[in-house]
């Protein structure tokens, strides 16, 4: 309720894409079980080829996992802050078995990086912090985590409570981005 007696608004997708920021400072305390469920199955809803959904991940809590992740991660220090990482993965089986290598070399990454926005954008929804970190050694991340040969770590998320809200970056204006109809057109005249 607002000072006015009347309901606040949940804030709508586009409010949530807009606020949501790389987070690399957290609060001590842990994520409760139903949060951490509610981002995890945010991914299960992302659109993948086929619908084959070629994601797998694993939730790391304990505290030994953590540094030797970090560890893979080139010592990245402050990922051990976050008191959960969620390893996004991908199940190459899964990749090839409906588009062979097409399907192993870009749509798995496209539908595991679909999964991973969602569980940002779940997470940031909830009241809590996300870092998506990709600068790791595959081979190590897989050591660790004992994963099977099939099987490729793509993400390594750190999931809290934020220590801080970091201000929005610079993004480029649309008429950079943007063409109409061919490469180099412009998306709006003038």
């Amino acid at each position: 309720m607002n000072v006015f007696g009347k309901r606040k608004k949940a804030p709508g997708v586009l409010d949530v894409i807009k606020s949501r920021r790389s987070v690399r400072k957290y609060r001590s305390g842990q994520v409760p079980e139903d949060l951490l469920e509610t981002v995890l199955d945010a991914a299960r809803y992302a659109p993948s080829a086929g619908n084959r959904q070629p994601w797998e991940f694993v939730v790391v809590r304990d505290g030994n996992i953590k540094k030797m992740l970090v560890e893979a991660c080139f010592n990245q220090d402050w990922m051990l802050q976050a008191p959960v990482f969620i390893v996004a993965c991908i199940n190459m089986k899964i990749a090839s078995a409906t588009y062979g290598e097409r399907g192993v070399r870009l749509y798995c990454i496209q539908s595991v990086a679909a999964a991973i926005q969602n569980m940002l954008l779940a997470a940031e929804s909830l009241g809590l912090s996300t870092c998506w970190v990709g600068a790791f050694s595959e081979d190590r991340v897989s050591m660790i985590l004992e994963c099977p040969p099939y099987v490729r770590p793509c993400a390594i998320i750190t999931l809290g409570y934020g220590k801080e809200k970091p201000e929005m970056p610079v993004r480029a204006p649309l008429k950079d981005i943007v063409h109409r109809e061919k490469f180099g057109v412009p998306w709006r005249d003038g």
